[in-house]
């Protein structure tokens, strides 16, 4: 399965190349000020794909951006001085007398210290780097989808919640980012055929198994998280499914990406599952299912192109 994507968040891009139109008024629901409320996961270039904004609506997506960030910049500087005079009461402990509970408070405060301070630095930080657009389940994306035969962007988080399903599935079932094909008229039998919308993504990673790879000891049982690039560079259009949620904790849109057997050269590092590019002349039939041909919505998924993916451990 798919936990995490470099995904396409320049906006011009996605309007320009797929013929698109923003739902500006689903990023204004997204990103609505409210200080009682959690600020939304959303990847450091959706936000920034806001910068230099055009219309009001955009202006003022803008402003709300600013807002969430001046929030949580005052959380950091706070959880910053709680934790540097936790280190430093837990550093004179280990001067006077070194026990183990004063070295973990210690390693515990520095790591909190580097974490504080690196969100920090992102949320002042105007270059991009490559990890400001990855995803993670929980995490918002741009998601096309179809509406009234036009094609919109949306904010969806990657990880779905059926409309029949209760808020405590997300805990319950956490791998509801992923919707397996062989499971797509049992479990997701709502969306598909239904509600279809692709993500734009230039890599993607798996965890596999480090025993599969070359120059690996074949006793080492442990995981590696590795990135997968299309080669020659590319983005490409992941199918999903995706679903508008109801209820007393509000109002949500969020994404499952489909999985399928893996391309070959994911299955050579011995992970079993994979993304499912579709090709780009068949994004509006997708985008437009018959939920009376589901077939036509299997050749789709069937009809890939042969992509060849170079991996590399991810830092």
């Amino acid at each position: 399965m798919c936990y995490s994507a470099q995904i396409r968040a320049d906006y011009a891009k996605l309007v320009r190349h797929y013929g698109a139109t923003m739902s500006l008024d689903e990023f204004s629901r997204l990103y609505t000020f409210d200080p009682a409320k959690k600020r939304p996961k959303t990847p450091k270039a959706m936000d920034d794909g806001f910068r230099g904004a055009r219309t009001d609506a955009g202006r003022d997506i803008v402003a709300m951006i600013q807002q969430w960030h001046a929030q949580e910049q005052r959380e950091l500087e706070g959880e910053l001085r709680r934790q540097h005079e936790r280190r430093a009461v837990a550093q004179a402990a280990v001067a006077s007398k070194p026990t183990q509970k004063a070295r973990n408070e210690l390693r515990i405060a520095g790591n909190r210290i580097e974490r504080a301070q690196s969100r920090l630095d992102d949320l002042q930080r105007s270059q991009q780097l490559p990890r400001d657009n990855r995803i993670f389940p929980g995490t918002y994306a741009p998601v096309i989808v179809a509406e009234q035969g036009q094609r919109v962007i949306k904010p969806m988080r990657y990880q779905c919640r059926l409309p029949d399903k209760p808020a405590r599935n997300d805990v319950l079932y956490p791998g509801t980012y992923n919707a397996r094909r062989d499971s797509l008229e049992g479990y997701w039998r709502g969306a598909f055929g239904h509600r279809h919308g692709v993500v734009v993504v230039q890599s993607f990673y798996e965890h596999v198994p480090r025993k599969g790879l070359p120059l690996q000891a074949a006793d080492d049982e442990s995981d590696v998280v590795l990135e997968f690039q299309p080669q020659p560079r590319r983005d490409l259009l992941i199918a999903c499914l995706w679903a508008e949620w109801e209820g007393p904790e509000g109002r949500l849109l969020s994404f499952a990406a489909v999985t399928d057997e893996p391309p070959r050269d994911v299955a050579a590092t011995g992970h079993d599952r994979g993304i499912v590019p579709i090709r780009e002349a068949n994004l509006d039939a997708w985008l437009n299912p018959d939920p009376n041909d589901l077939a036509a919505q299997y050749r789709i998924l069937d009809d890939r192109e042969d992509i060849h993916y170079a991996w590399s451990e991810a830092a």
